[in-house]
């Protein structure tokens, strides 16, 4: 039985992006993934950086009245 929406090509990730880190980040990185037990490292950065973007966008979006 296929999953729906899996084999959407919308979903598909064909853009490859890298990012570097000093060594107290990777520290931070390694800490936390370990206390809470995070196997998929891409996935946990993929979520933080997309629910990232999404706040912002939510916290800028236009308001009826600017205080």
């Amino acid at each position: 039985m296929k999953r729906p929406g899996f084999n959407n090509d919308k979903l598909k990730r064909r853009h490859r992006k890298s990012m570097l880190f000093n060594d107290a980040e990777m520290e931070a990185i390694d800490r936390y993934c370990k206390k809470y037990k995070i196997k998929n490292r891409s996935k946990f950065m993929r979520e933080a950086i997309i629910a990232e973007v999404l706040h912002k966008f939510e916290n800028d979006h236009p308001k009826l009245f600017e205080y």
